[in-house]
């Protein structure tokens, strides 16, 4: 599946599964009416490396963004973010998005990941173990999951 840098270009085919993810309410702690400006600016933000996978040239199935967590003394430790399109589930997309993103992060100088907030139902957690990372804390009841009630939220790490 081929991984490359998004371009501004690809924002119009990513915006229809972000929203489509975020709106759903269950896995980013993300306003679910986040108007199409304000995710643009999320997502896209100069700041962050952002990718795309493709099916096919021109199909994005997938995004992910690396950026630094913290700053100052601590920008050594990255952030990400990753969306599949749910349409597209199941197919190992966001496992190499993840896995392009960790080596993007390592050769951009970055020690360790953070995941600030992974919702505990989210089941990108299994995901994230596999891949080495580990929770290294648990807020109880910090979610208002749509279908779960309230659930946890982990802050997973993983050194690179």
């Amino acid at each position: 599946m081929p991984i490359r840098e998004a371009t501004t270009d690809d924002w119009p085919r990513i915006w229809p599964f972000w929203h489509r993810i975020v709106a759903a309410g269950e896995t980013y702690t993300w306003d679910p009416d986040t108007s199409e400006a304000d995710a643009r600016a999320l997502w896209m933000h100069p700041a962050k490396q952002v990718y795309v996978a493709e099916d096919a040239p021109g199909t994005v199935v997938g995004s992910a963004y690396v950026t630094p967590n913290y700053g100052g003394p601590a920008a050594g430790i990255a952030n990400a973010g990753f969306m599949v399109d749910p349409d597209h589930a199941g197919r190992g997309i966001g496992r190499a998005l993840a896995e392009h993103v960790l080596t993007a992060a390592k050769a951009a100088g970055y020690r360790a990941m953070v995941f600030n907030a992974v919702v505990e139902t989210n089941p990108a957690v299994r995901l994230w173990t596999a891949l080495g990372f580990s929770v290294v804390g648990t807020i109880p009841d910090a979610y208002d999951h749509p279908r779960h009630g309230r659930v946890a939220l982990h802050v997973m790490h993983r050194a690179l």
